[in-house]
């Protein structure tokens, strides 16, 4: 069977198919059926129509994760208009300058946002629209999917322009077409676990503005017949926890940081108490007793975990050891705003530790000077009215530049070592790679994350601690110095030091004192601290 090659044609396979399964929902409802879907996306193309949207023309949306958002993209998409998702992180400022460089006729924006921009949208050539009046007013209503559109869509037409927000601090609009997208949709599919099969629970917890969550989160599930639950509250410990009761998914996808707060809170402790780690020692044991923490973690997920996709930043090594030896369902992948995303991954069960594992079907990688380059139906057409920019970043034979440095292995197992523009380097000319610094800083008790930056020819790292875990846990690590921060700090650069070549050795290490500055998927935005 012909895979659809079109949003518009992935909406009525999966209309039909899945008619009377719930689609989308909020904890805490019953949700949606994909009839009831249907109906509130051909509703949306029809208020779309009679506004004078026609093929081609640029819409924003603007709102949290709701049932809404799916139903305004795919209505947008199918309809044949471009959808501008906009991080819902972005200032009114941003928001502004997004809906004026994509030339956006109207913007589908909820309660919450629409009062947060304020005065922003005034003098702009644009139709509001709320959401959740949009939502209940074409759920009310009575519309069908047409059997013919007044334009023909073709797979190489522009399906969404999505302005990243990088580490870099340059918004740019990655143009991608629905052939990327639906291309990008089948060919990962093959990574979860044997793949989503009809009515498999995901719980969402990403900005669906992102390219990883709205492809691999919205589109892949409504494609197979999944059903997507939505937080109906902001996300907290609490909240997460409730629904994760609730749901009991099947199949999830995070950034890096919510698991391993959780390995680094509910399993690290326990098996680092002393007691334990002697146990341990015992042959056959360590095994035993990963596999029981194992079991604990899964259980804290609602039991039914088969897939826990893990992506938009790298995981810490020694939580993937830890999640490794206790044989928790994790995949790690690898892709980029501009690939919509995914270029390579992994399957639970199937880890390389450190690798981020093979390449998509489809999707062709090579390395050039250290550099992974890539090409593939799911490249990105190019960046919105920014040729100059898009002709920077693709090669002379066609492939595009990924801006990240990696290496296979003799299996052709992928590894990911760094972005490009991060290495620094040393006086004598050799590369240093901060993250890999930063991935041994990371490994110590009571460090949130870590910054490793040069200046003036010193390489100097930047910690931010958890002052409570500090306060509670005072190991064999910190005897002689509790509550003495600068002497624990110089005791991890130390031990860090030990452990790397001379040339990138660490100066010294600084305590953060906030947070560091994050992108949607909690990259630091390096940028702000060189």
């Amino acid at each position: 069977m012909n895979q659809p090659e079109t949003i518009r044609a992935i909406v009525a396979q999966s209309v039909e198919r899945h008619a009377d399964l719930v689609a989308f929902r909020m904890t805490g409802t019953t949700g949606h059926t994909y009839r009831e879907m249907g109906t509130a996306i051909a509703g949306v193309q029809q208020e779309l129509a009679r506004l004078g949207v026609t093929k081609g023309d640029r819409v924003a949306l603007l709102s949290e994760s709701q049932v809404g958002w799916p139903a305004a993209y795919l209505g947008i998409t199918s309809w044949g208009a471009v959808v501008v998702p906009i991080l819902t992180e972005f200032t009114p400022e941003d928001v502004q300058g997004i809906i004026e460089h994509s030339g956006s006729r109207v913007l589908i924006v909820s309660l919450r946002h629409q009062e947060r921009l304020g005065s922003k949208l005034e003098g702009l050539d644009l139709t509001v629209l709320v959401l959740e009046e949009l939502l209940e007013q074409v759920l009310r209503g009575q519309a069908t999917l047409p059997g013919e559109y007044p334009q023909e869509l073709e797979p190489g037409d522009t399906a969404a322009i999505i302005y990243t927000s990088g580490t870099t601090g340059h918004s740019k609009g990655v143009e991608l077409s629905h052939r990327n997208i639906c291309s990008n949709v089948f060919g990962s599919n093959g990574f979860a676990a044997g793949g989503i099969k009809p009515g498999d629970r995901m719980l969402s917890l990403l900005p669906l503005a992102h390219t990883y969550e709205c492809t691999l989160g919205m589109i892949l599930p409504f494609t197979m017949g999944g059903v997507v639950t939505y937080l109906d509250r902001p996300a907290s410990p609490t909240v997460l926890m409730s629904a994760l009761k609730e749901v009991r998914p099947d199949l999830m996808l995070a950034v890096p940081l919510l698991i391993e707060k959780m390995v680094r809170a509910r399993i690290m402790p326990k098996l680092n108490k002393p007691l334990v780690r002697i146990i341990r020692m015992i042959p056959g044991v360590n095994r035993i007793i990963y596999r029981a923490a194992g079991k604990k973690l899964l259980a804290a997920f609602g039991g039914e975990l088969r897939f826990f996709g893990i992506g938009g930043a790298p995981l810490a090594a020694d939580v993937e050891d830890v999640l490794f030896r206790m044989g928790f369902p994790y995949a790690i992948g690898y892709g980029l705003t501009e690939t919509a995303p995914l270029l390579a991954g992994t399957s639970p069960g199937a880890n390389t530790r450190r690798s981020t594992g093979v390449n998509v079907p489809g999707v062709d990688i090579r390395i050039q000077d250290g550099e992974i380059q890539v090409r593939g139906p799911n490249v990105m057409k190019g960046y919105y009215r920014d040729p100059e920019q898009t002709a920077e970043v693709f090669t002379e034979d066609g492939w595009f530049r990924t801006g990240d440095l990696g290496a296979f292995d003799a299996q052709g197992r992928l590894y990911v070592k760094g972005r490009k523009k991060s290495v620094i380097v040393g006086a004598s000319g050799e590369n240093i790679y901060p993250e890999a610094i930063e991935s041994l800083i990371n490994q110590f008790r009571g460090v949130v994350e870590s910054l490793v930056i040069e200046r003036s020819g010193r390489l100097i790292a930047r910690v931010l601690l958890d002052y409570e875990q500090l306060a509670e846990q005072v190991t064999e690590q910190m005897k002689g110095h509790a509550g003495n921060t600068a002497a624990y700090l110089e005791d991890i650069r130390r031990q860090v030091n030990a452990r790397l070549s001379s040339f990138s050795r660490l100066t010294e290490v600084v305590e953060q004192r906030e947070p560091f500055e994050k992108t949607p998927t909690f990259k630091i935005k390096r940028y702000r601290y060189q």
